[in-house]
């Protein structure tokens, strides 16, 4: 992917042609890709018998290794390709006025439009009404890297909001979990089913699929560029490392399906009922980042990264906690593990409309209109 550099001027549709003519084939047909992945992993799922089971058995505590695995490939060439240096030296207003704002979408708008979503769409069923409003307080560490270089999104932008809400996850996840599933519907005369989740279990999740692929990638760009250089660090090394992000990813999606294909086949008329509250979400913070970058005139790039990582959220974070305080079969983890298995293909035809979008920025309006 490191052939679709990241935007920095207007395009247009002509140079939008070439960068597609670039792309991989890999890259080309990613969403067949992912719907081939998800039918691997049902099919895997039904035809070995136990292999649920034997998934579940190689974790450690509530981590999914074979998940772990999938995201630490998909996420380590991504962050392999930042310039941190950049990142260091960014101090403009413009960069401010981002951080602020992707702090009020993922910490304020997002969890309140989750909750909202959850009662107003799931109000007969409690259990997956609070798995709901445990994802949309997991905010997106690991696949909006992905998105947001499929996007042509500005890339140290992403990895600077995901710094960022790695840290508001540590701090603010179980506090927010203790407001919006025991206090506010205290207050509001709801049910509650309660909240409980310690400090470390938020940063040991944190720490491996984000830690670990961060300190992996920039030591790989960092003694990479003192090496080689820049440009031949990019063009030698990234060149054969960025496979490895589409090979994770669909290697994830394979065995998300494999482990709860299960559940999702036997109660599809659930799925559907927890599904649509997710699209709406992903729908609207993606159409809010969207709106808040245009209204800050950040331009295409970094409008991008602050509307992927809005939308997205941290899976395995939701799925982790929802085994670990409400058990493996509960209603709350299906919930959390519709979450992804909604989020992957949804998110991927936000790439498209996003590349759609990027086009539309660089055409010169009528004379008299405005943006």
């Amino acid at each position: 992917m490191d052939r679709v550099p990241p935007v920095t001027a207007p395009s247009t549709d002509a140079s939008d042609g070439a960068v597609l003519e670039r792309l991989s084939t890999l890259d080309r047909y990613l969403p067949v890709w992912i719907l081939m992945a998800m039918g691997a992993g049902l099919g895997l799922g039904s035809a070995v018998d136990g292999l649920g089971d034997a998934l579940d058995a190689l974790a450690i505590g509530t981590v999914s290794l074979p998940i772990g695995l999938g995201l630490l490939l998909m996420m380590y060439p991504v962050l392999a390709k930042v310039r941190y240096g950049e990142i260091a030296r960014d101090r403009s207003p413009q960069t401010r006025r981002m951080l602020g704002a992707s702090l009020v979408l993922n910490w304020v708008i997002g969890p309140a439009l989750m909750f909202a979503l959850a009662w107003l769409l799931l109000p007969d069923e409690p259990e997956f009404r609070t798995g709901l409003i445990i994802v949309g307080l997991a905010r997106c560490i690991a696949m909006v890297l992905i998105w947001s270089d499929l996007s042509c999104a500005d890339r140290e932008a992403t990895a600077l909001l995901v710094a960022i809400n790695s840290v508001f996850q540590i701090v603010a996840y179980s506090v927010l979990g203790w407001f919006y599933l025991t206090a506010l519907p205290d207050l509001l005369g709801l049910d509650s089913q309660g909240f409980a989740v310690g400090l470390w279990e938020v940063a040991r999740t944190v720490l491996i699929f984000l830690g670990v692929p961060l300190v992996a990638g920039a030591l790989t760009r960092g003694i990479g560029v003192r090496r080689l250089g820049e440009q031949a660090y990019e063009a030698r090394v990234l060149a054969r490392i960025s496979p490895l992000a589409l090979h994770g990813l669909l290697f994830t999606i394979v065995m998300l399906f494999a482990l709860q294909g299960d559940a999702i086949t036997r109660e599809p008329l659930d799925v559907a009922r927890i599904a649509l509250p997710l699209l709406v979400y992903f729908a609207v913070m993606f159409a809010a980042g969207i709106a808040v970058g245009r209204r800050l005139q950040l331009g295409y790039p970094r409008t991008a990264s602050l509307a992927f990582t809005a939308a997205g959220n941290n899976f395995e974070l939701a799925i982790a906690v929802s085994i670990g305080v409400f058990g493996a079969t509960s209603g709350q983890a299906l919930a959390g593990v519709v979450g992804p298995l909604i989020e992957v293909p949804v998110l991927v035809g936000l790439v498209s409309v996003a590349l759609w979008l990027r086009r539309r920025w660089s055409t010169p309006l009528p004379t008299g209109t405005t943006a």
